[in-house]
């Protein structure tokens, strides 16, 4: 091992998998962090690996295609928190004949027959893609950063002097938390909230794909099932709100009737750290060296990997 830390701030998805990829490599980390990984944005999540029509979209292919890589190894491991699911990717406008490259991974990819889309519906595929229940997946990335030798303290960072004076190699995986640590005002959350119900049954995913700020997800995960979802731009509420329950309730039951009368576990917030491009980079900052890497909006967990092994490829070459 060599003897100078790196210095990971944040324990959301981006820092838990960026201090694995540098603490299986055998660099001495530490990761600190504001919130305990279960009470972070990235716990909120649906989730599942898909498409990311984000910028810059040459890194994002590669992004998007090494975690894929990374989700469908992990889930041959029972204990991950990943399962490879079927369902459906549907829209109320027709998706046409092109598709994002990245799907070209899915090997069962077809379109859906007119008898498989609910009503409303006027296109879509079916496939099968990784879904990750996230509480399950974060603990597990604890659990291998700290088999690795990692060190994660709940100790927040209020200042880059501070990070620096630590260590001269810092990640920077805060999220929407970046507005305020470098002052990057492109930055902006993007309000999500699920609710969690009971599984009635249901065995496959739902998503629709669509630009606006409310729309219909389900993903079953064991016995509990994520519903979702809306998608408020500055909006930095964590508090449920009863109007956007009841509509997303009544959104996944109309295309699953079985949700209608399933039993409502939780009601959960998340901001999504929003901003015009994903940042993976490198700024020099008082002698230290800072790799950020945030800025991923609602495609976190499907960009995790790939920005994890970008950063530390960054953190290697300087470190």
């Amino acid at each position: 091992m060599t003897a100078d830390p790196v210095l990971v701030i944040g324990a959301g998805v981006q820092g838990l998998t960026t201090g694995v990829v540098l603490a299986e490599a055998g660099r001495r980390v530490r990761i600190r962090t504001a919130d305990r990984p279960q009470d972070t944005t990235s716990a909120v999540a649906g989730a599942m690996w898909g498409p990311a029509m984000l910028r810059p979209a040459d890194r994002v292919l590669y992004w998007v295609t090494r975690s894929h890589a990374e989700f469908t190894a992990l889930a041959r491991d029972e204990d991950s928190g990943v399962h490879l699911t079927a369902g459906r990717m549907a829209a109320r406008f027709d998706l046409g004949d092109s598709v994002p490259p990245e799907v070209r991974l899915i090997p069962d990819l077809r379109r859906c027959t007119p008898e498989e889309l609910p009503d409303g519906f006027v296109s879509g595929y079916r496939a099968t893609v990784p879904l990750i229940d996230m509480p399950r997946y974060l603990d597990h990335l604890v659990a291998r950063f700290r088999d690795a030798g990692g060190d994660l303290r709940l100790s927040p960072v209020p200042t880059l002097a501070e990070a620096v004076a630590e260590s001269a190699t810092v990640v920077n995986c805060t999220g929407v938390g970046a507005r305020e640590l470098v002052g990057d005002p492109g930055v902006h959350p993007v309000r999500g909230q699920h609710v969690v119900v009971r599984n009635p049954g249901i065995d496959e995913y739902f998503i629709e794909l669509s630009d606006s700020g409310e729309f219909t997800s389900y993903m079953p995960h064991g016995d509990r099932v994520v519903l979702g979802g809306v998608a408020a731009e500055q909006d930095w509420s964590r508090t449920p709100r009863r109007k956007d329950s009841e509509g997303i309730r009544r959104r996944c039951a109309e295309v699953e009737p079985r949700l209608a009368d399933a039993e409502v576990l939780a009601e959960l917030v998340g901001l999504r750290p929003g901003r015009e491009s994903v940042r993976v980079e490198v700024e020099h900052y008082e002698g230290a060296r800072i790799i950020h890497n945030y800025g991923h909006g609602g495609c976190g967990v499907t960009l995790s990997w790939g920005c994890a092994f970008e950063a530390a490829d960054l953190a290697e070459e300087l470190g």
